[in-house]
């Protein structure tokens, strides 16, 4: 068996090396950077577009566990990530470059699979994987549409500055996690903390909201995924909306004053060297005359020199409930599947999971994850959920099955039980399906995290 996969982003690429390490062959189709998208800038595999961060690698929380879940599934690009991450307190953040590289190398090393470097225009004969994420091309949208006899949903997706380390001024920024502290009990400090005042918080955000955006094209309705908002877009809910937000100061004291500031603004790591960091939640539209105006009213960016400004897309995706069954695969032609943000799907962490579930069922596993790991609900939001408004989310404990007995304890106890659950069921289901197990400890072998 063959299987043609569309598209080399985070899903497509875990998909084709999981398909390959079934003893599958692959035909891997990319179209950068013959043509590129409004996001890309590279024509590497699996390139991070929006942030560097998978986001929280807690269990308790749900992106956390979803990870612990793929890792123990042996999930080729979260063990790219691991090998490339950067300091981001209990967050997985990575050096973009070298992730990407790291998948590059690895889909190379896989003799069953070839990368074509094309776009596709039709939809491919045969066994196929439709990975081509949310900004797939307008040839091969309108040739989706025509196959599903729909018009595509969509949304806008925001991409945050980045600035270069050694023009913020750490005379005003200081280093400091919200809440952590290593092993040790000591303080941690993978995070640069720029306070505010109450009276620049109030002239930061007059700004923002004032501030000229890039105009919205005439027949496109704006709809912002929440958790992509630009920053500009918090302020208009509110003049406190940021201050509750992205910039809330919770968990953050200046350590030279003693005293928690009005708000902050949160700089992040962006690649290992040190010398680019991320404005954490700061997706914006904004032009970028008014970026580099604006985002310089922060405390400590005074004089910041922006390795890359804001920018912001369309992004596309189907109807899955209305579209797929529960193997992901198109009802009305079962010889295609899909995977990834195009399903609904949202977020890195997510995509991943999308395109290792895609692999896996194409290669044949049976039965699918149960419903209550990270795993199952992933599988199960673009499949199960109402189709009408139907939007993109990203993983939550939401998409789980209520626990039978709610633990003592409150919240945080609740989801370590959901967490516990998840990873028992998680291993019942690794346990029963002897194909995967011979996947997990055959050629992927040199891949395992464990």
């Amino acid at each position: 068996m063959k299987v043609t996969v569309v598209g080399s982003g985070l899903a497509g690429s875990e998909a084709a090396l999981q398909l390959a390490c079934s003893g599958i062959e692959v035909d891997l189709y990319e179209m950068r950077p013959g043509t590129m998208t409004p996001a890309h800038t590279t024509g590497l595999p699996a390139e991070l577009v929006c942030s560097n961060s998978l986001r929280s690698d807690l269990i308790h929380n749900a992106p956390g566990l979803l990870k612990e879940e793929l890792r123990r599934c042996n999930s080729f690009l979260m063990k790219a990530a691991d090998s490339c991450r950067v300091p981001a307190g209990g967050a997985l953040a990575v050096d973009r470059d070298e992730f990407s590289q790291a998948v590059q190398e690895m889909l190379r090393e896989q003799k069953l699979i070839t990368v074509r470097e094309e776009e596709v225009t039709e939809i491919p004969q045969g066994k196929v994987i439709i990975a081509a994420g949310p900004l797939a091309s307008s040839s091969l949208t309108d040739a989706i549409c025509k196959l599903t006899g729909s018009g595509s949903l969509y949304f806008y997706d925001a991409i945050a500055p980045v600035v270069d380390f050694d023009s913020i001024n750490t005379d005003r920024a200081f280093f400091q996690n919200r809440y952590e502290a290593d092993n040790n009990g000591d303080a941690v400090a993978d995070y640069l903390n720029c306070p505010f005042s109450r009276e620049e918080y109030f002239n930061f955000v007059q700004e923002l909201k004032n501030g000229e955006r890039v105009s919205t094209r005439d027949f496109e309705k704006e709809i912002h995924f929440q958790g992509c908002m630009p920053v500009e877009a918090i302020a208009d809910s509110g003049d406190m909306s940021l201050a509750f937000g992205p910039m809330k100061p919770v968990g953050l004291v200046d350590p030279r004053t003693g005293i928690r500031s009005f708000a902050v603004v949160q700089l992040r790591m962006e690649n290992k060297a040190g010398t680019a960091w991320n404005l954490v939640g700061f997706q914006t539209k904004l032009t970028y005359s008014e970026q580099n105006r604006i985002f310089r009213m922060i405390p400590g960016l005074e004089n910041a020199e922006f390795v890359r400004l804001g920018s912001m897309h369309r992004n596309t995706f189907i109807n899955g409930p209305d579209l797929l069954d529960e193997k992901l695969r198109l009802k009305t032609h079962k010889r295609i599947m899909f995977a990834g943000q195009i399903t609904g799907v949202e977020g890195y962490i997510e995509s991943i999971a999308s395109g290792y579930l895609a692999g896996v069922l194409m290669a044949g596993i049976d039965p699918v994850p149960p419903a209550d790991t990270a795993l199952g609900a992933i599988l199960r939001y673009p499949t199960e959920s109402v189709a009408d408004n139907y939007q993109p989310s990203n993983i939550n404990y939401g998409l789980f099955p209520p626990l039978r007995k709610k633990p003592k304890g409150g919240r945080r106890a609740r989801r370590e039980a959901q967490a516990e659950r998840a990873l028992k069921s998680l291993g019942d289901w690794l346990s029963g399906v002897s194909s995967l197990q011979e996947s997990i400890t055959g050629s992927g072998k040199k891949y395992n995290h464990k």
